[in-house]
């Protein structure tokens, strides 16, 4: 079945969005990101790596060094520091650094050492004839010993039978990434060898390992990483800027595609898609592929006009300086989160509508639990709702070791199986409905066109065989922290560390929070916090604001003698208002 982009919409004025016009608001963040680069430097003058990245915004502090490259070098109406001596001083000041730290040994052990190694290669390329011949020399051995480091866990992986971690051992976007340094560094240094070592990786990469949807799956093809799509992407279009391998250039529209509709309206990944991050913010990594198409351009436009030029992170401003850098300029078309209303099905069961103000994912994705990777977070959940001006309400992140987290749940044979069997997802103007099958009942969700003000979600169950023991459906709210929650029989509580715990009495069949009204079951309850797990330290969060609340409605599912389906076994409805 091909995937189906329908767009149905009248362009919304959006101001913001021709005053944000690119590259000029690349120009300006850099300048507002430099500004903060050099002021760290003066406050820690002689600091080396280790101590300016003790601060996590300040992580792989070299990417640093491609923003004053591109400025000094990227001539462009919009960039008033073009051939700014200053820029290029700072630009070489952060090399010698690089260069020194690389030849003492603690550049390359710094985790994803590659990262930062390509951001010195690509700055070295744009401001090489300024170096001089012994600064040119000393950078020049130094970056090659770094890329040379990947040549041989390259090539051992070349003809693994997927580019997925079960079978190559780390990220996708890792080994994408390695190719690029190998590809670019091959190019500029005359090292036939490691150019034809990247290309057929990321000739791979485009043509092999993308799915028709768009992405590359980390863990498998069943479905996407979001955020870290965005960095193998990068990769893919480096190439594609260098080589002009015409053969590439679909999986970038594909990857476009995908992501411009796989986004809620504050610019963050749909969460309820992805594999591995509950959450991820809005990525400057891979916007210069998107500027390689009309829509694109809208999309890569929309993405940065929310970035705080005062808050920039010294890795998004290296990012946004490849963006400036290889921007593609041309026709522009608004982004689908500036449409009035638009919808995106996969391939894969999954998919995300956008309505007035209301923006529902949801998914049907069904993979391999990967039970010893804590990376990879089990595909447990399964609706996600956002709203322009509350954000996001409920969440379909999905978690690991956490069945308490999952949509549905049953209890068999003395095992909670939190995970579906099988699913399908229709979608029409008329009505989107996602159906799940479990062991012992299977479920229909229908999604019917909101009004402005109101949200209706009917779950249809549907009983099988013998009932499971304790058969529950959950749903994840989002609150925020120091605000009331108020429940419909009058019961109230600030949400902070403490724990809330709300019965079916005390819900009194509707709960209030954060401007928004959720309708519930009479016999629905509720409990505040619940910490889902960091796939990092492989532990519970311990950051309140990403604690959730769990909605829970026991389904009261009851075997009929002789009967072994069920058909509309129970119902339960719920509807969230906005006024």
């Amino acid at each position: 079945m091909r995937a189906t982009l329908i767009l149905v919409c009248l362009l919304a004025p959006v101001a913001a969005f021709a005053a944000d016009a690119l590259p000029a608001r690349y120009f300006r963040l850099m300048e507002a990101g430099i500004a903060r680069v050099e002021a760290k430097l003066k406050a820690s003058p002689g600091a080396d790596l280790k101590t300016l990245e003790s601060d996590p915004s300040w992580r792989h502090f070299p990417y640093a060094i491609l923003a004053p490259a591109v400025l000094y070098s990227k001539q462009h109406r919009d960039n008033p520091r073009y051939r700014d001596k200053h820029m290029l001083e700072l630009a070489m000041g952060i090399g010698d650094m690089l260069a020194e730290e690389s030849a003492k040994g603690t550049f390359e052990p710094r985790l994803d050492s590659d990262w930062d190694t390509y951001m010195w290669l690509d700055a070295y390329r744009l401001i090489e004839g300024e170096l001089g011949v012994e600064r040119r020399q000393r950078w020049q051995l130094e970056i090659r010993k770094n890329i040379a480091m990947l040549v041989e866990e390259t090539r051992e992986r070349l003809d693994f039978a997927w580019y997925n971690s079960p079978y190559i051992g780390t990220s996708p976007n890792h080994y994408a990434l390695w190719a690029a340094n190998l590809y670019l560094g091959g190019r500029l240094f005359g090292i036939r060898e490691w150019e034809d070592l990247g290309r057929t990786v990321l000739r791979r990469f485009a043509l092999v390992e993308q799915t028709p949807d768009g992405y590359w799956g980390e863990h498998s093809r069943s479905g996407p990483t979001i955020g870290y799509n965005h960095l193998t992407l990068s990769a893919v279009a480096m190439y594609w800027e260098f080589s002009k391998d015409r053969d590439v250039l679909p999986a970038l529209r594909r990857a476009t595609e995908f992501h411009r509709n796989c986004t809620f309206l504050d610019g963050t990944p749909v969460d309820v898609f992805n594999d591995r991050n509950r959450y991820w913010g809005v990525s400057a990594w891979a916007q210069f592929a998107f500027s390689n198409f009309a829509g694109g351009r809208g999309y890569a436009a929309f993405l940065t006009g929310f970035f705080d030029p005062e808050k920039l992170t010294v890795d998004q401003l290296g990012r946004l300086s490849q963006d400036a850098l290889y921007y593609h300029e041309g026709p522009t078309e608004p982004a689908p989160q500036q449409r009035s209303s638009y919808s995106y099905r996969m391939n894969v069961p999954a998919g995300v509508r956008k309505t007035g103000p209301w923006q529902v994912a949801l998914s049907g994705l069904i993979d391999t639990q990967a039970i010893t990777n804590r990376f990879y977070l089990d595909r447990q959940g399964h609706l996600s709702v956002f709203h322009e001006k509350k954000g996001l309400i409920i969440t379909g992140a999905n978690s690991k070791r956490q069945p308490e987290l999952a949509t549905f749940t049953e209890e068999l044979l003395g095992r909670v199986v939190h995970m579906p069997l099988s699913s399908r997802l229709q979608m029409s103007d008329r009505q989107d409905r996602l159906s799940l099958a479990y062991n012992t009942f299977f479920t229909d969700l229908y999604v019917t066109p909101p009004s402005e003000s109101e949200l209706d979600l009917r779950f249809v169950i549907n009983g099988h065989g013998t009932p499971a023991k304790d058969p529950k459906l959950t749903l994840q709210l989002v609150l925020v922290p120091g605000e009331v929650i108020e429940t419909g029989a009058g019961a109230k509580a600030i949400v902070g560390r403490d724990r809330i715990e709300f019965g079916g009495g005390e819900l009194g069949g509707s709960i209030r929070h954060h401007g928004w009204t959720l309708s519930v079951d009479q016999t629905a309850q509720l409990r505040w916090p619940v910490y889902p797990h960091n796939p990092y330290s492989d532990q519970p969060e311990t950051d309140i604001r990403k604690a959730v609340a769990v909605v829970v409605v026991p389904l009261a599912l009851k075997p009929r003698p002789g009967k072994y389906i069920r058909p509309r076994d129970q119902e339960i409805d719920f509807k969230l208002s906005v006024p």
